[in-house]
């Protein structure tokens, strides 16, 4: 870690996060790589890190104001300011929110949401329109295509802050400082505790980190690649079978609590893992 941050040598070394190190655990790797390789997004505690949204807007001027609101707000901002390169820089980042015009070069605005509602990998991300065009036609199109809120210009930060922190909360609720809920099991995400019937269950951060994006997609597998991008961030570099290890922990603390939560994660064959105990 000393060495990276004097910026001696010129790679990191690799094998000791792919091997676990005895001087240098994966975990400080994370910082190692932050510090060598720094993303649009870079690395931070999902604990505590603060929502990230990719801006798609060609106006230079309402680029610049709505990056300063937000960032003032607490967001971390991307910008993109052509249509052509909306879908590779959705899949390069991941944001937490996409704020997409309607009217971009290249490749439009409905264009664009289509494509990513069509993308098993970016359907879910959610989408609000941004548009000069205030005809309720439109605004149902911008709807029907798959966007999750609609706002016409001109608009004022005050109102885009809010209209973003209602879908975050209304589709990541781990954005926000209420509970989670599933079979019986409590997450307050303001406390950070999780409890099963009122029992507490001790999870270490990237153990709790996994529930939450669990009951989050309660019915859906995750692979070892898709979790990595969602708890660790895809910026960062672990061995995909570590994600066995914080499995295994998550599921040793559940059981400990409480015998029938044993089998609360499953892990389907060559698919990856679910929370849904429903049988395939």
């Amino acid at each position: 870690l000393f060495r990276a941050e004097e910026g001696v040598g010129e790679q990191p070394p690799c094998h000791l996060a792919a091997t676990g190190g005895f001087f240098m655990p994966t975990a400080r790797w994370v910082i190692v790589k932050t510090l060598y390789y720094p993303s649009l997004f870079p690395y931070t505690s999902l604990m505590s890190r603060k929502p990230s949204i990719l801006v798609i807007e060609d106006e230079s001027s309402i680029a610049t104001m709505i990056q300063y609101n937000l960032e003032k707000s607490g967001f971390r901002i991307a910008l993109v300011d052509d249509g052509s390169d909306a879908i590779d820089a959705v899949k390069d980042e991941r944001p937490d929110l996409i704020l997409l015009d309607w009217m971009l070069p290249g490749l439009s605005g409905i264009e664009i949401c289509e494509k990513l509602r069509k993308d098993d990998t970016t359907r879910t991300i959610p989408i609000i329109m941004l548009t000069a065009r205030g005809e309720e036609a439109d605004r149902v199109k911008g709807l029907d295509t798959g966007a999750d809120d609609f706002i016409v210009k001109p608009f004022s930060p005050t109102e885009l802050v809010a209209r973003i922190n209602a879908v975050l909360r209304r589709i990541r609720p781990a954005f926000s400082d209420k509970s989670l809920s599933y079979e019986g099991l409590d997450v307050d995400m303001a406390t950070r505790r999780v409890t099963f019937k009122k029992k507490p269950i001790k999870l270490g951060p990237t153990e709790f980190r996994l529930l939450v994006h669990f009951i989050e997609n309660p019915s859906h597998i995750f692979s070892r690649e898709q979790l990595l991008d969602a708890v660790w961030g895809h910026d960062i570099y672990v061995e995909p079978r570590t994600v066995d290890v914080h499995i295994r922990r998550l599921r040793k603390a559940m059981a400990d609590t409480d015998p029938s939560l044993e089998d609360f994660i499953r892990t389907v064959r060559s698919a990856g893992y679910s929370l849904s105990k429903t049988e395939l």
